[in-house]
């Protein structure tokens, strides 16, 4: 549980989540609920990617994005959601200092990739509202492919740089980090020194990963909003709405609370309260993306039904 530094001073080599409640009954309860969450997220996220991989009239720019999206949601749960699991089961809650720094950093860098992502999927319905009859030129295979790598490298490259500053931290005790998972502000609240540097780092960060890409996202919706008045015809309207609507949803749903978790003052945080508006895009978004799309989206729906109930896969265009 403690390790000596140089100066015999003692460190933390565990920590331990506090999750939600010390009751067995309710742990019993809360595993079976978040059980079901986890199986049917990444049931939900792997049909999707299944789906895009086998029908080619789904090989597009948009269902190319929306694969990868739900590849990093799968990432999401599977990173969070086991290891609470077996913590709400089990009687001891530690985690060690390797993992949690290790689970930190993954859990940090789906999330921050997923921001940038979805300011890619922006710019690919701009692209297909404003300028349709240059969608596949514009986005090509090419251009795709790296707009996919650079929001994982940029994702990847920036959790590191949080993740370090704040596992580099002293903790020194106490080691019982009142939340479900190793996140950022949870497990920095321990360290035995003052974080006002760590925590101007996490800011700049945030605005980064949170800030400028919802600002990228209301710029290019703008855009998209005047291609869509312009349209003279309202069921030319409706469809091109309709096109934004799951996106716009996924959006809100993932950028509200993480808003709250990471752009709020230190002094105004709750750690119940961030307990509870995590579990928003740590358990729920990546379970209702999948529905968002799927309900919204007749091209997934045939595609489904194709494989359901016809198992062929008719040859569509390819680009």
């Amino acid at each position: 549980m403690w390790r000596m530094s140089g100066q015999n001073q003692s460190w933390v080599s565990e920590f331990i989540l506090l999750g939600f409640s010390s009751d067995s009954t309710t742990n019993s309860i809360l595993f079976i609920v978040f059980l079901l969450i986890y199986l049917s997220s990444v049931l939900g996220n792997g049909l999707i990617i299944m789906l895009v991989c086998l029908d080619t009239q789904l090989h597009t720019p948009m269902y190319f994005f929306l694969s990868t999206l739900s590849l990093l949601d799968m990432g999401y749960v599977t990173t969070t959601m086991p290891q609470m699991l077996v913590h709400l089961l089990a009687h001891s809650q530690t985690i060690s200092f390797a993992s949690c720094w290790l689970q930190m950093y993954v859990f940090g860098a789906l999330g921050m990739t997923e921001s940038i992502l979805f300011v890619v999927m922006a710019y690919d319905r701009y692209v297909a509202i404003c300028y349709p009859l240059r969608y596949t030129v514009i986005l090509n295979w090419d251009l795709c492919i790296r707009l996919a790598a650079g929001t994982w490298i940029c994702g990847f490259f920036s959790s590191l740089l949080n993740t370090f500053f704040t596992m580099s931290l002293p903790y020194c005790g106490p080691n019982r980090v009142n939340h479900y998972l190793c996140e950022g502000p949870s497990v920095r609240s321990l360290a035995c020194m003052d974080t006002h540097f760590v925590e101007m780092v996490d800011l700049v960060l945030s605005v980064f990963v949170v800030v400028t890409p919802i600002s990228l996202i209301v710029a290019s919706y703008i855009h998209i909003a005047k291609a869509i008045l312009k349209i003279k015809s309202t069921q030319g309207r409706c469809k091109a709405f309709s096109t934004c609507a799951s996106h716009l949803t996924v959006v809100t749903l993932f950028y509200l609370p993480a808003t709250y978790i990471y752009m709020r003052p230190n002094s105004s945080s709750s750690s119940e309260r961030d307990k509870q508006i995590s579990l928003f895009y740590t358990a729920f978004t990546p379970l209702l993306n999948p529905v968002v799309y799927s309900l919204r989206n007749k091209d997934i729906k045939r595609a489904f039904l194709k494989v359901m109930f016809y198992g062929r896969w008719t040859r569509g265009p390819q680009w």
